[in-house]
């Protein structure tokens, strides 16, 4: 990997997982005592919602908190719902959008999550954008199709990608121990550059992250990182385990 002005990030993402215990007891033991350089590698935790306020006032150490979602809606007679006001007000200035899991179980369209993109993104949030293909649609060679697809609902809602992190999840990859090899992850990201220097601009492509999502562990880390197109992780199980430290270390040292 040739150094690019690209800065490096890792993202936690803890889903549906913790208690206040781990919340308190997780950023103290491994989260402020990550070793890294804020200038070459950003660090972002989304812990579930009811944890964040736990996790915020443990961490230290240049480290992020990011929510896993945000609401479509405001505030108002929206019951279970929390707004991107009140992230805000929470102090958060990243999210998480569009995750496999989002889009399979809770059924949000493309659509969905290209407005709940744009509504973060013109509140001043960093998003971490998720798209990817099921193992159905990487068997039938679908792959680029639906990650065009997925990234065209986003084109169409956002004129500015500055604020955007792309992170492609392989769905078949995600919990599953299968990863992507690093060749094939960079083939997909190099053809993610390719949409963007087409679709946004050669500065949207030149400077926008694209993260790699799929079962990374501190075993696979290093060799992924390695990879031209490949500027960061988005990390599942593997965020929620003392390891995390060697994803983030695995950043620090990419040449």
């Amino acid at each position: 990997r040739q150094m690019s002005a690209r800065r490096l990030m890792v993202g936690g993402n803890w889903k549906c997982n913790g208690t206040m215990g781990f919340a308190k007891s997780f950023p103290a033991d491994v989260l402020n005592k990550l070793k890294f350089d804020p200038k070459k590698v950003e660090v972002v935790v989304a812990p579930a919602a009811l944890h964040i306020s736990t996790v915020q006032s443990v961490l230290k150490n240049n480290v992020h908190v990011a929510t896993q979602n945000l609401s479509l809606t405001g505030d108002g007679a929206y019951t279970g719902e929390f707004s991107i006001a009140m992230v805000k007000d929470m102090n958060i200035s990243y999210t998480l959008t569009g995750h496999s899991e989002r889009r399979t179980l809770y059924h949000e369209t493309d659509k969905d999550v290209a407005k709940k993109t744009k509504l973060a993104v013109d509140q001043g949030f960093t998003v971490l954008a998720c798209i990817g293909e099921l193992l159905g649609e990487r068997e039938s060679g679908k792959t680029k199709d639906v990650n065009n697809r997925q990234l065209n609902a986003i084109r169409e809602e956002c004129e500015d990608w500055s604020k955007i992190v792309i992170a492609y999840e392989p769905v078949w990859a995600i919990g599953t121990g299968k990863t992507a090899t690093p060749q094939i992850a960079q083939d997909t990201h190099a053809e993610i550059r390719e949409w963007l220097a087409a679709n946004v601009s050669k500065e949207a492509a030149a400077s926008v992250r694209i993260l790699y999502g799929g079962s990374v562990t501190d075993a696979n880390a290093a060799e992924l990182i390695a990879m031209e197109d490949i500027d960061g992780f988005l990390v599942g199980g593997a965020s929620l385990k003392p390891a995390f430290h060697q994803i983030v270390e695995a950043c620090q040292n990419a040449k």
